[in-house]
């Protein structure tokens, strides 16, 4: 990195967002950016959001947003080329920093080639390097000046391998309220005040609806069987409404089954406890308050790889951020999977993967929270204490933190 310079009166700052989340994180960045920096000029690969912030779209997020292995493939070589006009452009053009916004796959080549040709660079979210991805370390060194992160516990883990970190919070924290309204959106549903509300969340991709959606069907079935007043709720987002309605209809759980269009927020507010796939929609539940039991199946050759890439215990954000911090080291000799099934392991909700996730065990696992109303409390407890530590102004904390990267 060259040497301090103070940051102009209208910078040029270029930024990548990889997908529909990055280009809503970017977007509440560029307002505070353009508050600190009232002339920014803003300019890359953006969407929606940061257009209406007058992020000048070089090409549009939508041709970055590529999920798995097996879909990449036939779409490389034009995301290749994509990257590589668009580093020669900037080096050409030489913004005073470049922001990549997640989609290390992308951005962690161009910003090392971009810091290699001098000029500075930043990425916002850290790579899960601590439960995937630990090869990415050297990747993200050798391309970050500085990297923000959304968990407290990323700066130390980075600042080990050298490589320098700020925690600026997670937006989610700040969009979620700090205390919801059960009875308003049980309300607002259409459901029973009294009866248990259990929410299904089997995924947004039509592979999670695939291998999750029958057995979170059948699993609810079996927790009617042993609590007939139970209602339950699929919010589903709408390009999988007709894949999950007709899962739903075939499921016999008739009028105690509602699936609704979108309204995930709403069904986890509303919810007694919430069978739900792994992702990011876990660390949404964890916000709410609400009990949960998280699950993943996928095919064999899938998970085979994924387990031999595991690094911690657990795959669910919660259980990973109400960890103790010595467990975020796993023991050396140990797999993630032997780390897991050591008896004083500190799980705070029960994960089920792969051939675990039965629906016999499903349902057992969401009958063991309804039966258990001290442990919910100690539980809700546990997750409001977290939403606090992840509550901060991200956007002003990410714009200080890069303030203070032209100061060094």
């Amino acid at each position: 990195m060259g040497a301090p310079v103070r940051v102009a009166a209208a910078p040029r700052f270029a930024l990548v967002a990889g997908e529909a989340s990055g280009d809503l994180l970017a977007g509440h960045l560029l307002d505070a950016l353009r508050a600190r920096w009232p002339g920014l000029q803003a300019m890359g690969v953006g969407g929606a959001e940061m257009a209406a912030r007058g992020f000048q779209a070089w090409w549009p997020v939508d041709r970055l947003a590529v999920r798995g292995y097996l879909e990449v493939l036939p779409r490389l070589p034009a995301l290749l080329r994509l990257r590589r006009q668009l580093g020669d452009r900037l080096l050409a053009e030489r913004p005073d920093l470049f922001i990549g916004v997640d989609a290390p796959d992308f951005n962690f080549d161009l910003e090392a080639r971009l810091k290699a040709g001098g000029i500075r660079t930043l990425h916002f979210v850290s790579p899960s390097f601590w439960a995937w991805r630990p090869e990415k370390l050297l990747k993200l060194k050798a391309a970050a000046d500085h990297v923000l992160c959304l968990f407290p516990f990323e700066p130390a883990l980075l600042a080990e391998q050298g490589i320098a970190a700020s925690y600026v919070g997670h937006p989610l924290a700040s969009a979620i309220p700090l205390q919801s309204d059960r009875a308003a959106a049980r309300r607002a549903l259409g459901l029973d005040a009294q009866s248990p509300v259990v929410a299904l969340l089997p995924g947004s991709r039509a592979a999670e609806i695939k291998h999750l959606a029958s057995r979170f069907f059948q699993a609810a079935a079996r927790i009617r069987q042993a609590r007939p007043a139970t209602q339950f709720i699929v919010p589903t987002v709408p390009e999988r409404l007709p894949q999950v309605q007709a899962l739903a209809a075939a499921s016999g759980l008739g009028a105690s089954l509602a699936v609704l269009r979108g309204q995930s927020h709403a069904a986890l507010a509303a919810c007694d406890v919430t069978l739900i796939a792994s992702g990011t929609a876990t660390l949404e539940a964890a916000l709410f308050k609400r009990p949960m039991v998280i699950a993943y199946a996928m095919p064999a050759l899938s998970y085979r790889l994924m387990r031999a890439r595991r690094q911690l215990p657990w795959v669910g954000l919660p259980n990973i951020l109400c960890a103790p911090p010595e467990w975020l080291r796993r023991p050396a000799g140990l797999t993630a999977q032997q780390a897991a099934d050591r008896p004083d392991a500190p799980f705070v909700v029960p994960e089920l993967l792969q051939h675990a996730a039965t629906p016999a065990a499903l349902a057992q696992a969401v009958l063991d929270w309804l039966a258990a109303p001290e442990k919910i409390a100690a539980t809700e407890a546990r997750f409001a204490a977290l939403h606090h530590d992840l509550r901060r102004d991200t956007a002003r904390l990410a714009t200080d933190a890069i303030e203070a990267l032209f100061a060094r």
